[in-house]
Formats: C-alpha cells, sequence, structure tokens
C-alpha cells in the first residue's frame, strides 16, 4: 500500500520541532512524516514552506517561528544564515553540548544497539570562537572579483568570507591577504564546471606563536606569477614561515593533490600538544583544535590505563600525536599510518621530542599489524583513530586478532563509530564509556572516544 504523503512542495505547514538531525537541522513531523528545517530547534514549533518531498521525507524553508526555542540566541557571523560552515551558532553553548551528547547516544542505541553503554558528558571548549588553526577554502569569481569562503549550506556557491568566527585570525589574515594578490596579480581562478583556470583552493594553518603556512592549490602545474606571489603573501603577512603549492589537476571534490612544492620558507609549521612540539606539513593531519585535542589526548591516556609497562598500537597515527602522548607513559609504542609524509613528520617529531620508544610504519593496518605480530609486537593497547567512514571489518578483525587486553576507539562520525564497536562487540570487546569532546564548537561535529575491554577481562 502507498504511503500517504501529506505535504506538497511550495505549500506552507505549522510543524512541531523534536530533535536536531546530523546536519544540525531540526527535524520535525506534519501528521505522521519527517520533516527536515535547517536553523529549526527543538521544542519549537515553526512554520515552514516545503522545498522537497521524498518517500519518507521532506525538506523545507524556516519561514516563521511561532513558538521559540528557550536555548535560540542570535549567531554573532553576519552570514551565518548563507554560509554552511556552522549549523549552531543559533543554538546556546550548552544546549550545543547536551545536543552533540544526545547524537552520541542516538548513534549508539539506535545503529550499535549498545543501550548500556554510559555517554559523559561533553567536554566543552573554553572559548568556543576562533579555535580553528586549519582552513581550507574554495576560490570562485564573482563580478569579475575572486571570492573565497566556505560553500552555501547544500550547494556549491562560494559565500566570500572575511572574518570567519571559528578561524583563528592567522588563516582569516591569510584569506583576505590572497584575495587581494590574486585580483591584483589577474591570477586565472578555477572554474569547476569549465575545469579551467589556476587557483582552486587556498589552504591555510596556524602554529605556535601564530606562525603561518600557506598553501595555494592549483589546477595547473605552474603558479602563474609565482615569485610576485611569494614576494607579496611575505610582505602582506608578517607572521608567515612557509609557503607552499599543491598540485590537484583532478576533476574532483578532492581539495589536495599528492604532489607539493615549497615555494618559499621551511617545510613545515610546528604547533604544540600539552610539552610535546609537533612538525605539520601542508598535507598532514593534525587536531584543527590544539586545546580541546588536548582534552582529548588527556583522556586517551586515562582510558588507556598506562602503568609504564605497556605496548601500545596506533593504527592511523598521522603526524605520530597520540602514538607520541602515550609513549611518554608506555614501555613501547608503534605507529602505522598509510601517508608517507606524514610518517616522516611523525618519525621527526619523535626526534625532536627525545622520545625513543616509538617506532612509526609506513603502509595498510590490515598488513602491517599481523607482520608485527607474527614477529612477537603483542599490544596491551590498540588505539585507533580513522576517517570519517570509520574502520573496514577487516581492520576491526585484525584489532581482534592480536588480543589487546584494551582498545580506544577515536571516532569524529557517531554513526560509523556505532557500526565498529557493534562489530567490535562481536569479536570480544567490550564497549565500557564513551566520553564526547568538543573539537568543533557552533558546528554539528563531535569527536568522541570510547573505552574497550576484552571481554574476559571484565
Amino acid at each position: 500500500m502507498k504511503k500517504h504523503i501529506p505535504v506538497m512542495v511550495g505549500n506552507s505547514y505549522e510543524i512541531d520541532i523534536r530533535t536536531l538531525g546530523t546536519s544540525g537541522e531540526g527535524v520535525g513531523r506534519y501528521e505522521d512524516f519527517t520533516v527536515f528545517v535547517p536553523n529549526a530547534l527543538p521544542s519549537e514549533r515553526i512554520r515552514a514552506t516545503i522545498t522537497e518531498v521524498k518517500k519518507t521525507y521532506a525538506k523545507a524553508q524556516l519561514k516563521e517561528i511561532l513558538a521559540k526555542s528557550k536555548n535560540r540566541i542570535n549567531p554573532i557571523c553576519s552570514i551565518y544564515e548563507k554560509c554552511g560552515g556552522c549549523q549552531l551558532q543559533h543554538l546556546d553553548y550548552e544546549a550545543q553540548l547536551m545536543a552533540k551528547r544526545q547524537q552520541v547516544v542516538d548513534a549508539v542505541t539506535r545503529i550499535g544497539k549498545l543501550k548500556d553503554l554510559s555517554v559523559l558528558p561533553t567536554i566543552g571548549a573554553d572559548p568556543p570562537w576562533n579555535y580553528r588553526n586549519k582552513m581550507q577554502f574554495p576560490v570562485g569569481i564573482e563580478k569579475g572579483k575572486p571570492i573565497i569562503g566556505c560553500f552555501a549550506q547544500g550547494s556549491h556557491a562560494i559565500v566570500d568570507t572575511h572574518d570567519c568566527h571559528i578561524q583563528k585570525e592567522g588563516n582569516n589574515a591569510i584569506v583576505n591577504v590572497v584575495r587581494e594578490i590574486a585580483a591584483k596579480l589577474r591570477t586565472p581562478i578555477y572554474h569547476e564546471d569549465r575545469h579551467t583556470g589556476a587557483l582552486r583552493h587556498v589552504v591555510g594553518r596556524v602554529g605556535k606563536d601564530g606562525a603561518l603556512m600557506v598553501v595555494l592549490v592549483t589546477a595547473v602545474r605552474e603558479l602563474p606569477r609565482e615569485k610576485e606571489w611569494v614576494k607579496l603573501l611575505r610582505a602582506r603577512l608578517p607572521h608567515l614561515v612557509s609557503i607552499h603549492q599543491n598540485i590537484q589537476t583532478y576533476r574532483n571534490n578532492v581539495i589536495m593533490g599528492r604532489e607539493t612544492r615549497l615555494l618559499w620558507g621551511r617545510a613545515t609549521i610546528i604547533d604544540m600538544l600539552g610539552s610535546l612540539s609537533f612538525h605539520i606539513s601542508p598535507r598532514s593531519f593534525f587536531q584543527v583544535n590544539t586545546v580541546q585535542a588536548k582534552q582529548l589526548y588527556d583522556k586517551v591516556l586515562e582510558f588507556a590505563q598506562l602503568t609504564g609497562k605497556e605496548t601500545i598500537l596506533d593504527a592511523y597515527c598521522g603526524t605520530g600525536t597520540i602514538t607520541l602522548f602515550l609513549a611518554q607513559k608506555a614501555r613501547k609504542a608503534y605507529g602505522i599510518e598509510i601517508v608517507r609524509p606524514a610518517v616522516e613528520d611523525a618519525k621527526k617529531n619523535a626526534r625532536d621530542n627525545r622520545i625513543k620508544n616509538a617506532t612509526f610504519l609506513v603502509g595498510d593496518a590490515t598488513v602491517l599489524m599481523p607482520r608485527l605480530y607474527k614477529e612477537g609486537v603483542c599490544p596491551d593497547v590498540i588505539v585507533v583513530d580513522p576517517p570519517r567512514a570509520g574502520c573496514t571489518e577487516a581492520v576491526l578483525k585484525t584489532f581482534a586478532a592480536m588480543h589487546p587486553d584494551r582498545i580506544i576507539y577515536v571516532s569524529c562520525n557517531p554513526a560509523s563509530l556505532a557500526r565498529d564497536l557493534a562489530i567490535l562487540s562481536t569479536l570480544g570487546y567490550h564497549a565500557q564509556k564513551l566520553q564526547p569532546v568538543d573539537m568543533f564548537a557552533q558546528t554539528i561535529h563531535v569527536e568522541c572516544l570510547t573505552q574497550l575491554i576484552r571481554h574476559d577481562l571484565l
């Protein structure tokens, strides 16, 4: 029997908003039919106009708030309603923290079926603004002039951004200077549809003491007027220490290509996590919120329960941040990473921090971990911090086959985390507790870490 759809595109309806969706939109129901409404909040009654109808849900545009949530506040950003970079500026910060915990609870109960897992209160940021040490914005053209900023909500239209409130001020300075130089030098701007032009993205990184790295991502191998670019960037950005060109010639949505050229200055910038310093190259993974990353890693250390006698294995080690953080309290630490430049950074980070009990290997975890096990490496604790998609079942089986006492799973995606925790449960590992950490204030995203214990040790 065909399900009745009670809404039509173009019509307006009064809707009670019940929860937040995974993209930060309000989720309500009209005659038992689900409707997603951006910028609406739980406990609000709103009037919205339907913009899209599917078999099981509809999307709508907020037109009027009939009953306002007590947690609604005025966003501080003038382009907030256009820009897709933030989703929760209209929600009081304490309510953001509760909403993120609820997002995690919903994922682990509905997807993971883990109803008894203890989800702790979200660790908040202080302050929840100007925290991002990395920026990567697309470049476009509007009325013949370069524009740089986030994509608008639900599209690839660029919203020109001059003062992003979640970026460190150094990144905002980079954006504004690059925009001016691109206009001055008449640099051909990349056109996504036609696959023409040169400059397609700008990446900025802010390190220790405000040191800046600029990465110009181009669709061509030669940056037009390269020497002038370097001269002008150096003149306009006093804290600049590193300029790179990254070459991304493919017709896809991948931001950075595999080849990077150093145009001027240092190959890396340095940032700190606690007492440890880290070299960061253009393509290296490093947590975008340094202050909250320290809180996260302190929790990883707590969950690992180290006595100094343990062997640690970090399966997606990046530049070695977690590996080196734990190595200070362990007997031996191994880090595995498939991106070679990141491993080179990790080795350098170990040397610079005089940590001698950490070994870093390049390769696929599913290949290297069984080899290490055959060579007699028996980790007491495995730490994993995978991409948003989570781990494959093969990777999870590889973890379990090494029989660690504990697995610490760090994730930026509650849905894939919940799925993987359910799989690990079938492989003999019980999720004990889960700690959300707000690494990305004003957005819907949340970082989590989970402590898993081998069943026979409970």
